[in-house]
């Protein structure tokens, strides 16, 4: 290996890599490129495919079409492009020399036939060929597609080749395979070198998986990621191997005249068979070279003619015994004939020849190796009588005379008729073992859905004739001896009881802190409104039945409903309306003294801003009193900013004149409908109008006048009038501040605003109880629908119940903070509340007993499933809010989002800004509505309130921070800044197969300069109609009015896009140019003007986002464009990026105080102060207080201190602190967060433990935001962003789903994997957000062009569905009918699941194979000892649902258990404590948290698993857990074969003959073999291409049935409860980074070695940690062990993961320190480390408390003791928990009790283990 292949391979193995599901996280609908070599490599090295004894083609082909097929069914877009230096990259490792040539002759078949078959079935799937990806055509293709990455194999291997069990036992030359795969990694890892330099990542089509909707596999981010030291060895990379070192060395030349003789010869046979015509040309080129054989030659043509004429099932043959010498011959003349025809395939004149004589392409079948070698074997043993009829013989002769003229059939091929006595599909090729019948079972609810499907079923009733060996006398575990009572209240102590009491108030104070934020009204005390039951409020059906029981009538309802204003409103509106004039007179004073005070402001932009926030922040009837005149005031003001800037020569001022000037347009404008009009203020307002020439904007009449309070400087004369003229003014600088009233109209049931058109019909759908499904782009408008919705619920009664889910914890608290600043009501019973939230890691109030729950996916799922709730919660629920519906694309838990949809037992309504296929989805929404009752109803709205503007970012070459620079005023936009370059929409469109997505909006201004770029473009076949003129628009231009002009403009340019000849690229390229002539600036010095401070020039990295972060903040304070919200989707370097922040702030800050003679003499003066001050107030002897005298403490009287501190004040010293971040240096704004406020968040999460950093940049005005933070920082960070106090927060992308953080300038910081279409326009939507700011910016900072366009201009990807129906489920809902008694909630529920079509499997045949699932999803249930013949969950049924996130490894663990692996491992856990709890963590490695290594190399291997001190690999299971997994898999894999052939008796009658992407038909439908060829039985289960290659119905592996059953069949791999155990059923290593940490602890060695980022490490041992908790307390719940379950059993909804756990901790902590007064001496909760404690952190008010966690158990497991007495007197041993009726049970339940009890103390043990670990690496 030559050095510069060395480099590479270094430098590949250090680039990132992400595990992503391809569709949902990544591409989208977006195209990408199918590296066909990297394919194809793919699916040769399918072991199943026989390229060695013989030569199935055939099933390569399959397998090639249905990988490509898999594409398309989950809507991916792509092209295949082969490079002819890759083409022996496709032979899989250790192939035989003298196979190799098979392999490039099927590459060139694939090549052909996708070329000519893809042009008729998929026209979008483009096939290509180029040299290399060095070839200047591939670089022009790239550049002409716009491709999005590129997949491709990187030529790893899961193995080493001596170590490979597919190659055991076979003969290696093991240095020369490693020779061939050094050449095979390096020549791939060239090609990716080669892609990444030009920007593209890589998707890794090694170890891709198919996962229902999802496509699972690595991308190796590039992002330029080139070592500049690497060089591509041009010569090297575009050099392969000769064909002579890949097939015979044979110099034969194939003319293009012998190949058109042959045609002729074949067509005048009447058939157009491209396979036969290339089998001639190749036989008679053979013939010429003398290197054919008689035999040979015959059974060539004969397997031609027999795969023409015989149908595809009957070709499944058994290789026959041949000797050595006769496969030596065999070979070689296979070789020689199959190195022919692909040098013929890659003859130039091939394709002309073929498409001229119109020949069918179907050489994909050119040969059947297996049917050749036997037909030969017959042929040369003369055995074969009867193989062709005389038809066929007769076809055989005329074949002969064109190879070899005079050659004859030989005698065996010729005599009579062929024996038709061949095996039929009934001889099925399942071998006895493989068959099986089906347990008996019968289920009242579930036999009507299953009734359809006739299975065989056995006499027994036993799952495997005798019970399993751990429960051999115990039944279902609820009956057993140790029954958990499920209605057992759990009797709090006073203590505990005080301590949920003072939980809940403490986190309901939070929540008013957090709702004051997101109301605006910090300083005031919140005003929920009183909601009352309200007879209106009552749907239709129950308020016409109230009516009738109550004898009421309409007229006295409408009576009732008059009296909605209390008598306390009242009384107050009579005395507002008996003082009248009073009001008005003191509202004029005031404001009078308020002008006074704004006319000595010297600012006058600080002027402007400040009248705005008085008239903003006047009650509603005092600011009509005086709105006119404010507003007057402040145009008065603008148009004296106008002059003076006017009159500046400088033209930097200009953008600044601008915006002053729309500034006092929009005022003007905003002036027609102010109250408070008179006559002066419009006449000289219409002065002022037609001094700017501004347009004419209509006032109403006007009758009243009046003086005003000021006397307006107008100066009309000097003032210079507006240069464009009217349309150009307001389309260039007034699209944000037009009218953008749609269809707007008061409605009576929206007091604060009004409503738009679309948000009325979404009332009145809301009124009728029907369900909704609204799309609307962010800031539209949305939110207030789910608020309506829930006031309606609280007024119908006390009773019903709303659900509102969202996606993250942090949109639920926003939610339920913002219900608690809304509404309040009064209940006639204690424990009832509003609101309450309830997430997997704590609580707010009691869930059960409040009316609109707060929640996230999992947990409403659990509840609806929750058997407790199925009589009283469920039934009461009335409508749940689906927020962020498009979530159901999400790998992770997309699949409950659309159980819960399906299980949904009312009207939901459903929110998304993001869908790319609203009515497809709306089609499945609709039809599961239905069946349920419901209808639904689709509302879309398409257009932002406030616009986005989007802009590059080129950073300085230099940068010189000497502070902050002063903002602008009047400037909306960031344009005209250095470095910054404006993005227009219509430029984003490079690529034109795209078109143009329906969201791509046009402000006003980008309508403008589309028209006008059109205009200068336009030709004569191609004009621009001029009433697309603007001034065809209105004098006044509204919204409305650019929104129409938007539509037509895109009419004409869609036109224009459709047609090459068009005007359209030279648009695109003028629109464009602002991107393209954008360049760095030399030197940015971010405040020239202030020379009392000198920094050096730094130089500046462009790619470098911590250092180039701070000079785009710069830019963006320059505008005025703060606050602003950085995304990057890597937490990591969220925070890196505020620290690199904080420190260039810190160290140009104590720069400029080193030098700066200012800071010096103000230091100076501040000493001066204290010691004046000292001298001045010496200190003073306390003197005690006596009772009744007004003294203080310490003798001051009250007048003393009132005039100390108004000394205080007054001195420019008293607030002056030193330490505190100085201004220019920090983002903060001070004014907007008390100093008390800050000290108590700082106070707070210094008990939380947070680094010193974070709290400091948040000093600074920085935050950072990410899903790994503390969750009270992000409550902090939100809150005081949203106070305006934090001007830059830095997240990943969760807080673009829903949060409510406006801000003025969104920046997208790097790119990323996860920065899709879809996650763009959620992260961008956080800019501009309504009523907050009237345009958004968005920045693209170190991101590509082709990046910023593709995102631009990309469609939202489609909502893609699942396998909803998972065994889990199946089993939870068996719990849910059992253990309610049948209640009709449950019925109903399990009705509607069944009965509801899939969204991602629709229509009669899929619910057919779903209902077939099903049944076979039960009757694994039934054998593997979880569920009774009658439906009865057993034995572990309530461990296994509990564990149903882990599926399907929880069903591997009941394997364990039920097979008592588990109890004979743990039995020695008082013995051997280390060893058992290793083997455990080894096991439990393998079972939960399996993340597979990435393809693995020899490299990667030498270099870094074996040098490093960390356990990259897990180590293999033990041997005896090894094999019971193995069994169970085995039994699985017989349950669902006989699945499919129960299916396919039932329900396929078609032949499987067609090939799944193409169609292609494949074989005859009459005909079979001869039965003298002995075919072997058809196949019945697996595809009958995959059976060519002699493979039978017995299945090796569940992998194996899924990627070979045959078509017509669906088969969801991921829904089959299995867990492929390595390395016996998956080659692909499991990563130890589970097992790794609990060894060592060490989270670097997690990062470097087993490539877990550590932005990621927190979240997956917190989840493996929940996994543990879940396993101990549902043994404990089982065992009824009372000090870990507590009487009623612990509560499973209530376990958190040991990082959950922890955050629980420090918020008691916080608790105890915070005390308020209310309750006992506060004390911390003592954790023993068990986990069994329900850690809900939530108060409970209807009583229920957590489990009891103080225990001890034996000498030899010592917790923590707890210093409360009380807890002492409950600590017992283990043994002594057990009662004396328990000590009289059977022998074999004590043994099993002992047995679980050792498993709970080794589970316990390594759960405290695991959590002291994860506690001490993140302490």
């Amino acid at each position: 290996m030559n050095d510069n292949a060395s480099k590479l391979l270094h430098w590949y193995g250090k680039l990132p890599a992400r595990r992503v599901d391809l569709v949902g996280d990544y591409a989208g609908q977006e195209l990408f490129i199918v590296e066909g070599d990297g394919l194809l490599l793919r699916c040769f090295d399918d072991p199943k495919i026989d390229f060695t004894d013989g030569f199935q083609l055939l099933h390569a082909v399959y397998a090639v079409e249905h990988f490509l097929q898999a594409l398309l069914q989950r809507k991916c877009v792509f092209h295949i492009v082969f490079f002819e230096v890759h083409k022996e990259l496709c032979i899989p490792r250790a192939t035989p020399s003298v196979s190799r040539s098979k392999y490039l002759l099927a590459r060139a078949i694939i090549i052909r036939h996708l070329e000519v078959r893809l042009q008729l079935s998929h026209p979008t799937v483009k096939i290509y060929t180029f040299s290399s990806a060095l070839d200047p055509s591939f670089q022009r293709y790239l550049n002409a597609s716009g491709a999005y990455f590129i997949m491709t194999h990187d030529g790893a291997n899961s193995s080493p080749a001596d170590k490979d069990p597919r190659l055991k036992g076979q003969k290696l030359d093991v240095e020369s395979i490693q020779s061939e795969e050094l050449r095979r990694r390096v020549m791939f890892r060239t090609t990716i070198f080669a892609a990444i330099d030009q920007g593209y990542n890589i998707a890794l089509i090694d170890g891709l998986e198919w996962m229902d909707t999802k496509i699972m596999t690595v991308v190796v981010e590039g992002l330029r990621n080139v070592d500049p030291a690497l060089a591509i060895d041009e010569t090297a990379y575009a050099s392969g191997p000769d064909d002579s070192e890949i097939g015979p060395d044979l110099h034969i030349h194939i003319s293009e005249d012998s190949a058109r003789l042959m045609l002729q010869q074949v067509s005048a046979l009447g058939t157009r068979s491209e396979r036969l015509l290339l089998t001639l040309v190749a036989l008679k080129a053979m013939e010429a070279q003398q290197v054919t054989n008689a035999h040979l030659v015959t059974a060539m043509l004969s397997q031609t003619l027999l795969i023409t004429h015989t149908s595809l099932s009957s070709r499944r043959l058994e290789m026959p015994a041949i000797t050595r010498s006769k496969r030596r011959e065999l070979d070689e003349f296979l070789a020689v004939f199959v190195h022919i025809s692909a040098r013929i395939l890659q003859q130039g004149f091939w394709d002309d020849l073929c498409t001229e004589a119109s020949l069918d392409c179907d050489i994909t079948d050119l040969i059947d190796g297996r049917l050749f070698v036997t037909v030969w074997f017959e042929l040369v043993n003369g055995s074969a009588l009867h193989i062709l009829n005389t038809d066929l013989q007769t076809k055989l002769q005329g074949l002969l005379d064109m190879v070899t003229p005079m050659s004859r059939i030989p005698k065996q091929l010729a005599l009579g008729k062929p024996d038709s006595k061949l095996p039929s599909a009934a001889e099925s090729s399942l071998s006895p073992s493989d068959r099986m019948t089906v347990l008996p079972f019968s289920h009242f609810i579930f036999d009507k859905h299953l009734r359809p499907i006739n299975i065989t079923v056995q006499a027994s009733r036993d799952p495997s004739g005798r019970s399993a060996k751990v429960f051999q006398e115990v039944s279902h575990w609820h009956n057993a001896k140790r029954r958990l009572d499920p209605k057992a209240a759990h009797v709090l102590s006073d203590r505990d009881k005080m301590r949920a009491m003072r939980k809940n108030q403490f986190f309901m104070a939070e929540m008013a802190g957090y709702a004051a934020s997101l109301t605006g009204v910090t300083g005031k005390n919140l005003e929920p409104e009183l909601i009352t039951v309200s007879e209106d409020a009552k749907p239709a059906k129950e308020a016409t039945e109230r009516t009738k029981e109550n004898g009421d009538t309409a007229k006295q309802r409408k009576g009732q409903a008059s009296k909605g204003v209390s008598n306390a409103k009242a009384i107050i509106a009579a005395n507002v309306a008996a003082k009248g004039g009073g009001v008005a007179d003191k509202t004029l004073a005031a404001w009078k003294t308020v002008r006074a005070n704004l006319d000595a402001e010297r600012s006058l932009q600080s002027r402007y801003r400040k009248t705005k926030a008085y008239l903003r922040d006047l009650p509603s009837d005092k600011r009509a009193i005086v709105q006119a005149e404010v507003e007057y005031y402040n145009i008065c003001t603008l148009l004296k900013m106008y002059r003076i800037l006017s009159k500046q020569t400088n033209g930097a001022n200009q953008a600044q004149i601008d915006g002053v000037t729309a500034l006092v347009f929009s005022t003007i404008r905003g002036l027609t409908v102010a109250k408070g009009l008179t006559k002066t203020i419009v006449n000289q307002v219409k002065s002022i109008t037609q001094a700017l020439r501004l347009p004419n904007v209509e006032f109403p009449a006007v009758e009243t006048d009046g003086k005003l309070s000021f006397e307006p400087d107008l100066r009309l004369s000097e003032i210079r009038p507006v240069p464009t003229a009217y349309h150009e003014f307001q389309l260039l600088h007034c699209g944000p501040y037009m009218d953008r009233n749609l269809d707007s109209a008061p409605d009576a049931r929206v007091k604060t605003f009004n409503p738009d058109g679309w948000q009325r019909k979404v009332l009145d759908e809301l009124d009728a109880d029907r369900s909704i499904f609204v799309v609307a782009p962010t800031s539209a408008g949305k939110t207030f629908i789910s608020f309506y919705a829930m006031e309606k619920i609280l007024r119908r009664n006390d009773d019903s119940i709303l659900v509102y889910v969202a996606p993250t914890k942090a949109l639920v608290n926003q939610i339920g903070a913002e219900i608690q600043a809304r509404f309040k009501k009064a209940y006639r019973h204690a424990g009832r509340s509003v609101w309450a939230i309830h997430t997997r890691d704590y609580r707010i109030n009691n869930p059960s007993g409040c009316q609109i729950l707060v929640t996230v996916p999992h947990i409403l799922q659990i509840m609806l499933l929750s058997s407790s709730n199925a009589k009283s919660w469920s039934r009461k629920v009335r409508c749940i809010i689906f927020d962020e519906i498009h979530s159901i694309g999400q790998a992770e838990d997309g699949v409950v989002w659309e159980q819960l949809l399906l299980l949904a037992p009312c009207p939901i309504i459903a929110l998304s800004a993001t869908v790319g296929n609203p009515e497809q989805f709306n089609s499945w929404l609709t039809s599961t509505q239905r069946s349920s009752g419901f209808d639904v109803t689709m509302i879309t709205h398409q257009h932002r309130y406030s616009d986005l503007r989007k802009f590059v970012y080129e950073p300085p070459r230099q940068f010189s921070f000497n502070g902050l620079p002063e903002p602008s005023f009047g400037t909306l936009g960031l344009d005209g800044l250095d470095g910054l370059a404006f993005v227009h929409p219509v430029a984003s469109l490079v690529n034109k197969s795209r078109g143009i997505p329906q969201d791509l909006s046009l402000e006003a201004r980008d309508c403008l300069t589309l028209w006008e770029s059109m205009s200068r473009h336009q030709t004569k076949a191609f004009p621009v109609d001029r009433t697309l003129d603007p001034d065809h628009l209105p004098q006044v231009v509204r919204k409305a009015h650019i929104i129409e002009w938007e539509k037509q403009l895109k009419m004409l340019l869609k036109a224009w896009m459709l047609q090459e000849e068009s005007p359209f690229d030279r648009v695109i390229k003028d629109l464009g140019q602002p991107i393209n002539d954008l360049r760095p600036p030399t030197h940015y010095v971010s405040r020239p003007e202030d020379n009392s401070v000198t920094t050096e020039a730094v130089a500046m990295k462009a790619d470098d986002l911590y250092c180039t972060t701070l000079p785009l903040l710069c830019k963006l304070q320059e505008r005025d464009a703060l606050p602003a919200i950085l995304f990057n989707y890597d937490r990591s370097k969220c925070e890196r990026i505020c620290q690199s922040i904080m420190a260039q702030l810190k160290d140009a800050e104590n720069s400029m105080k080193e030098s700066s003679p200012t800071w010096k003499s103000k230091i100076r003066g501040y000493e001066q102060y204290l010691a004046n001050k000292s001298k001045q107030n010496p200190k003073k002897v306390a003197v005690p207080k006596k009772k009744g005298k007004a003294n203080d403490e310490d003798g001051t009287s009250k007048a003393d201190k009132m005039q100390d501190a108004a000394s205080e004040e007054a001195n420019p010293y008293a607030n002056f602190n030193p330490d505190a971040p100085v201004e220019g240096f920090h983002f903060a704004n001070i004014a907007k967060a008390e100093a008390a406020e800050l000290a108590a968040i700082h106070k707070e999460l210094k008990w939380r433990g947070l680094a010193p950093w974070l709290m400091e940049s948040l000093t600074r005005g920085i935050g950072v935001h990410h899903a790994g933070m503390n969750r009270k920082y992000r409550q902090a960070v939100e809150m005081l962003f949203r106070k305006g106090f934090l001007r830059v927060v830095i997240a990943t992308g969760t807080l673009a789903l829903g949060i409510n953080m406006p801000c003025a300038t969104v920046i997208f910081s790097g790119d990323s994997v996860f920065l899709t279409a879809l996650n763009f326009r959620q992260a961008a939507g956080r800019a501009g957000r309504r009523g907050f700011d009237l345009l958004g910016n968005v920045v693209f900072q170190n991101i590509s062009t082709a990046k910023v366009c593709r995102l631009l201009s990309s469609r939202l990807p489609d909502m893609t569905g699942h396998f909803p129906i998972t065994t889990t489920l199946i089993l939870r809902l068996f719990s849910l009918l059992y253990e309610s008694g049948n209640t009709k909630y449950a019925v109903d529920a399990i009705n509607s699941l069944l009965s509801q079509p899939r969204l991602y499997l629709d229509g009669p045949a899929f619910k057919d194979q779903v209902l077939h699932h099903l049944r076979f999803s039960i009757e694994y249930l039934r054998r593997h000892d979880l569920l009774s013949a009658e439906g009865v969950p057993l034995n572990f049924a309530g461990l296994t649902t509990h564990l149903y996130y882990t599926e399907n490894s929880s069903f591997a663990l009941n394997a364990l258990l039920k097979e008592g692996y588990l109890h004979d491992l743990c039995s020695e856990i008082d013995e051997a404590e280390s060893r058992v709890l290793r083997t455990l963590m080894t096991v439990m490695a393998h079972l939960f948290g399996r993340r597979p290594c990435r393809h693995s190399d020899q490299e990667y291997i030498e270099n870094i698993v074996k040098r490093s001190p960390s356990i990259v690999f897990l180590p293999k299971l033990p041997a005896s857990a090894a094999q019971i997994l193995q069994q169970h898999n085995n039994q699985t894999l017989q349950i669902f074969t006989t699945y499919v052939r129960t299916f396919v008796d039932q329900h396929i009658d078609q032949p499987d003959n067609k090939l799944p992407l193409t169609g292609l038909t494949c074989g005859s439908n009459e005909n079979s073999l001869p039965a003298s060829l002995h075919p072997l039985p058809p196949t019945i289960i697996r595809s009958p291409f995959v059976a060519l290659s002699g493979h039978s119905d017995t299945f090796t592996s569940i992998s194996d049935l899924c990627t070979s059953v045959r078509s017509h069949v669906f088969l969801e791999q991921n829904a089959i409860p299995h867990l492929p155990i390595y390395p016996s059923e998956t080659p692909t290593p499991l990563n130890a980074y589970l097992y790794d940490f609990y060894m060592h602890g060490d989270i670097d060695a997690l990062e470097t070695a087993n490539g877990v980022r550590k932005s990621d490490v927190w979240f997956l041992l917190n989840d493996f940690s929940l996994v543990l908790a879940t396993i101990q307390t549902s043994l404990a719940n089982f065992m009824k062990i009372p000090e870990a379950s507590g009487a009623g059993g612990a509560d499973m909804q209530d376990l958190v993961g040991g990082g959950d756990e922890g955050n629980n901790r420090d918020d008691e902590a916080v608790m105890a320190e915070r005390d308020s007064g209310y309750g006992s001496t506060a004390s911390s909760v003592v954790d023993d480390g068990s986990g069994t404690m329900a850690t809900a952190t939530g108060g409970n008010q209807s009583g229920a408390g957590k489990a009891k966690t103080k225990k001890k158990v034996e000498d030899s497991w010592e917790v923590e003791a707890d210093a409360d007495a009380q807890a002492e007197e409950e600590e017992e041993a283990w043994d002594e928990g057990d009662s004396e009726e328990d000590e009289k049970g059977p022998q074999t339940v004590a043994e099993m009790e002992k047995g679980f009890l050792n498993i709970y103390k080794a589970v316990s043990k390594l759960k405290k283990e695991f959590d002291e670990k994860f506690k001490a690496m993140f302490a």
